[in-house]
């Protein structure tokens, strides 16, 4: 039989070797996740770049004359060439909306009720019953 010396030996080692290859992946993920944002942040470096030459040299040269030139598809130099230019704001300015309507304390704004609608029963009716129909 085998003494709990030799069974806590044992589990050590798993645990060792399950602890060093935690360790490696752990290691290799965030090596290669911190190469990955510095190769991100330098590519949007070279697309905010191209998009500021695209947009200098407009009146000289278009995108179709550019993939003519180049090989580069249009796709792409219209993608960099928006990428460098500012983006517009979205929404309304502001101080440009209207003041919501003030309501004295302790009462509420008054809202009409829904209109009933052509052919749906209202409240209190039941609806007619047609004939072969069970309800």
């Amino acid at each position: 039989m085998i003494t709990t010396d030799e069974i806590e030996r044992r589990v050590e080692k798993a645990d060792a070797e399950k602890s060093a290859r935690r360790t490696a992946a752990a290691r290799e993920v965030g090596e290669l996740a911190h190469r990955r944002a510095a190769l991100a942040e330098e590519l949007a470096e070279v697309e905010r770049k191209l998009g500021e030459v695209l947009a200098a040299a407009a009146d000289v040269i278009g995108i179709d004359e550019l993939t003519e030139f180049t090989d580069v598809p249009a796709a792409d130099l219209t993608r960099w060439l928006t990428f460098g230019k500012p983006r517009a704001r979205r929404g309304r300015p502001p101080g440009s909306r209207r003041p919501k309507p003030e309501t004295s304390p302790g009462t509420s704004p008054s809202v009409a009720p829904p209109e009933p609608r052509p052919g749906l029963p209202t409240a209190g009716t039941q609806p007619p019953v047609v004939q072969g129909q069970r309800s």
